[in-house]
């Protein structure tokens, strides 16, 4: 950063769209023109289009207290990417838009774009527009992402049925455990001042998961290549429980899943252990873990059991059979989503 910051209305607002735009190059047939017109131009043919977007408040989604604005770039590009996975899609295009205060300067603006290049890079997407404005309430950043997908092959939320198998990839509640390990060290080093050294080593990978969380696109091309097309699906973002009872609300089924199946990170059951959380309920409802819950027929078991990017974690079963948990002592805990909800919040 250099030494003496620069106001941002040194710039305005279309300079400091084109100063932090400059570098961004168009990699996609589908984009025809991108920054700086009108509006962008994309041509997707004979595919279908995918649209998602996301808002995210300081305050709320995020605290730049431990949040370094590269890895908040970097996250809130690759959330809006996994919602177009989520469906099978690819991600293709982005928009960007800002509300910034004036406690903010181009350098700051400079470092939030450096993680958004990254994703965009890592992902081969496109920034393709956006928009910029004063805010009086901190920094506000929407982004729109828009994907393509294959006629016949974009999965939906509503397609689940009874005895299908249900899949999760990766492992769940690091997020979680990452964001408690984050505020109790910022309140610690608020008691003891100077000096202070938060207690991160042997704990990188629940930073990792909270701060620069990865969109599951190995999932997608691996379940392209052995042939297995998910009846339903959806990203976990607000915890494994509540995005099991959406699929299963909009499909019209029940569910089991299973305790001994959840998979859980070592990292994250020494860190509940710590925080004296029962680990499950982390895994259960902790949220932006950004793995992705899927349902296939029963028919691809042999395949998707021997997935190297997902487990198998339970089954579809009749609506009024309802959604349950089986413990590891054979007892059925009713699922409840309690995953993460913005208006709930303090």
């Amino acid at each position: 950063m250099a030494e003496k910051e620069t106001e941002i209305s040194t710039l305005g607002e279309f300079g400091l769209i084109d100063h932090i735009t400059e570098s961004f190059k168009l990699n996609n047939e589908s984009s025809i023109v991108g920054v700086g017109d009108d509006a962008a131009v994309l041509d997707y043919r004979n595919k279908k289009t995918l649209v998602t977007t996301d808002l995210l408040l300081e305050g709320i989604h995020f605290d730049l207290r431990y949040v370094a604005l590269k890895h908040l770039g970097y996250k809130a590009a690759v959330v809006n990417f996994s919602d177009i996975y989520a469906m099978n899609g690819r991600p293709k295009q982005i928009t960007v838009s800002l509300g910034i205060s004036k406690r903010f300067t181009i350098e700051h603006i400079e470092q939030l774009y450096e993680g958004i290049k990254l994703a965009c890079e890592h992902y081969g997407v496109d920034l393709v527009g956006g928009d910029t404005s004063a805010s009086v309430t901190g920094l506000i950043i929407s982004i729109t992402c828009i994907g393509e997908g294959e006629e016949g092959n974009i999965v939906y939320r509503n397609g689940a049925k009874d005895t299908d198998l249900i899949c999760v990839s990766g492992d769940l509640g690091a997020a979680y455990m990452g964001l408690q390990l984050l505020e109790r060290e910022l309140n610690v080093s608020h008691e003891v001042g100077e000096g202070f050294e938060p207690a991160f080593q042997g704990r990188e990978y629940l930073l990792e998961r909270q701060l620069k969380p990865e969109a599951r696109r190995d999932v997608i091309e691996e379940l392209a290549s052995i042939g297995v097309k998910p009846t339903a699906m959806m990203d976990v973002s607000d915890g494994l429980s509540s995005e099991l009872m959406h699929i299963c609300k909009q499909s019209g089924t029940g569910c089991r899943i299973y305790e001994d199946r959840i998979p859980i990170d070592y990292q994250t059951a020494i860190m509940a252990e710590e925080f004296n959380m029962n680990l499950v309920t982390a895994a259960l409802n902790g949220g932006e873990d950004y793995e992705l819950l899927f349902t296939v027929p029963l028919v691809d078991h042999e395949k998707v059991a021997a997935m190297k990017s997902a487990k198998i974690i339970g089954r579809i079963t009749k609506p009024e059979l309802g959604c349950y948990m089986v413990t590891r002592d054979d007892n059925e805990i009713a699922l409840q989503a309690q995953g993460w909800n913005a208006f709930a919040a303090k």
